[in-house]
């Protein structure tokens, strides 16, 4: 194992630091229990949008806390769900008297831990609501889930709803318009490698030198089948045919398509992926509307991308298209 780091044990405290370090003006980083939190938060009178989970997939989710996005995030050491007293500590920091909205990606540990939290903060007078993403059309069931895993659509969900909480919508509005856009949107990812985790030192699968794994999830879980290594146009047709089977999408549909790296491909493959899965959609009558392309849910330095396809209407645009302003995605 090679990577950057001093003790395996203090990895996600360490990075913390080195982001606050970085982003003063945007946030700030509580420990003990780890909370990263908007430098201005609590906004008073704005509904406190929160997402968390294992650490390892930056800039999910701590990148994305600031104006117009996450007003806190809960960051759980690697791979692993964060406990219910931090998720608890980021609704206390985060919650600026109009109610705080978790948004939860669909693995065991952080659908329960999360729920907890919003009971007792349910319990102190704080109103708290839950949405589920579960966007991946990989498989039903996987190591880490009852359904399907969330996955790249939880950016869209994040920056979507964060920009209608940033404009003074309310609680029950930004828990609809969540689940508006988990109801449109659809992932898929695969890989070329597998990733390492600090603490354990090796990968977590094994992948022979001609053989790519489809359907991954993002903490190195196998996918829906182990096959021969394939063309960038075999690959993209292998994640963007079940996806628009999926919904289904259809002629005519106007799309965000958000071509992501699990962290170890780099731009000028990605670059190339993006294009060919325009293309595709061109063939089928999609137009795309919206663009998002970079590592954005990563898997540690996994070599792999996924596509996630959301279904555009002109509010979802409007929200999309709001200014932001956090450590990975401003404009």
């Amino acid at each position: 194992m090679k990577k950057i780091i001093n003790d395996p044990s203090d990895v996600v405290a360490a990075s913390l630091r080195g982001l606050a370090a970085a982003h003063p003006e945007l946030l700030r980083v509580q420990t003990d229990p780890a909370v990263v939190v908007r430098a201005d938060a609590p906004v008073q009178g704005n509904v406190a949008v929160i997402s968390g989970g294992g650490s390892g997939h930056e800039p999910l989710h701590g990148g994305f806390v600031g104006p117009g996005m996450l007003a806190a995030a809960v960051p759980g050491a690697v791979f692993t769900s964060p406990t219910p007293d931090a998720v608890q500590a980021a609704i206390t920091a985060a919650d600026g008297g109009a109610g705080a909205l978790l948004i939860v990606k669909n693995y065991t540990g952080d659908v329960l831990n999360f729920e907890t939290a919003a009971e007792l903060a349910g319990v102190e007078g704080t109103d708290v609501r839950s949405v589920v993403v579960d966007d991946d059309v990989a498989v039903k069931d996987s190591t880490h889930t009852a359904g399907r895993r969330g996955v790249g659509g939880t950016v869209m969900v994040e920056k979507i709803v964060g920009a209608a909480a940033q404009s003074g919508a309310g609680l029950d509005q930004c828990e609809q318009l969540a689940r508006k856009v988990v109801s449109q949107v659809r992932s898929m990812g695969m890989a070329l490698t597998a990733p390492t985790v600090p603490h354990a030192g090796q990968p977590s699968f094994d992948l022979a030198e001609d053989e790519m794994e489809i359907g991954i999830g993002i903490h190195g879980e196998p996918g829906r089948a182990r096959v021969p290594m394939g063309t960038a146009d075999e690959i993209v047709r292998q994640l963007l045919d079940p996806i628009l089977e999926d919904l289904p999408f259809a002629e005519g549909d106007e799309v965000l398509l958000f071509t992501n790296s699990m962290g170890g491909t780099p731009p000028i493959e990605l670059y190339l992926a993006h294009g060919i899965a325009e293309r595709l959609l061109a063939d089928r009558g999609i137009t795309v509307r919206r663009r998002l392309v970079g590592p954005y849910v990563t898997s540690l330095e996994m070599q792999g991308m996924s596509l996630t396809l959301l279904k555009l209407d002109d509010e979802l645009t409007e929200l999309w298209d709001a200014p932001v302003h956090t450590a990975a995605l401003h404009w």
